[in-house]
């Protein structure tokens, strides 16, 4: 795979999903544990009015479940969800003082917090270079060519050993957008490709 041209194509094609300045971590961190088995928009709303609500692990270390629950109802699981971004504020609060930490073996330590959700603070809150697998990019890698896994788990590791590491801030941001506007689970309009020529899956001709 010739990643120069493949990145090259879908910046062109959507040239506002390249990496931007990081976010607050403690948000980042929030957003997606919430996003867990939950559609995009509904994770927007829910921690939207979350973080409203509670912006700091010190403010939702302190809050009610209830209170919880009734913010961030639309994003499902609620009650299992409320219970884990409360002990996890908890935990950063008592200890790492309030502060996310920024290394990934103290991340994925957390509850609650795996690969993809380390990286995405790594990525996201702190600018750091990192792989967020998300269905996305574990789809469409495989989808390409680039990598031939099972697991999100195990493409992130494959990525990580062919991927340039110039590239893994874009990948997940890029991923997105082609996969939720072209490379779609089902129905992959593969006529608007950018990359058509670029893809090894045999179910492109069809």
């Amino acid at each position: 795979m010739d990643f120069n041209e493949l990145f090259i194509r879908l910046k062109k094609r959507f040239p506002d999903a390249g990496y931007s300045n990081p976010r607050d971590p403690f948000s980042v961190l929030i957003s997606t544990i919430i996003s867990q088995r939950t559609r995009d928009e509904q994770t927007h709303v829910a921690a939207q009015a979350l973080l409203s609500a509670y912006p700091t692990a010190r403010n939702l270390a302190t809050a009610e479940i209830k209170d919880i629950e009734k913010l961030i109802k639309s994003a499902g699981f609620y009650h299992v969800k409320a219970r884990k971004v409360r002990e996890v504020s908890r935990i950063i609060l008592k200890e790492y003082n309030g502060s996310i930490p920024d290394d990934y073996e103290s991340l994925i330590r957390l509850p609650s917090v795996g690969q993809k959700t380390a990286n995405c603070v790594l990525v996201f809150g702190f600018g750091k270079e990192a792989i967020p697998v998300d269905t996305h990019v574990h789809r469409i890698s495989n989808r390409l060519g680039i990598i031939d896994t099972k697991t999100p788990e195990e493409s992130e590791q494959a990525l990580r050993k062919i991927l340039p590491e110039k590239y893994w801030l874009d990948i997940n941001h890029l991923f997105v957008q082609f996969g939720r506007n072209i490379c779609r689970p089902i129905g992959p309009r593969c006529a608007k490709c950018p990359v058509f020529d670029l893809c090894s899956w045999e179910g492109r001709f069809k």
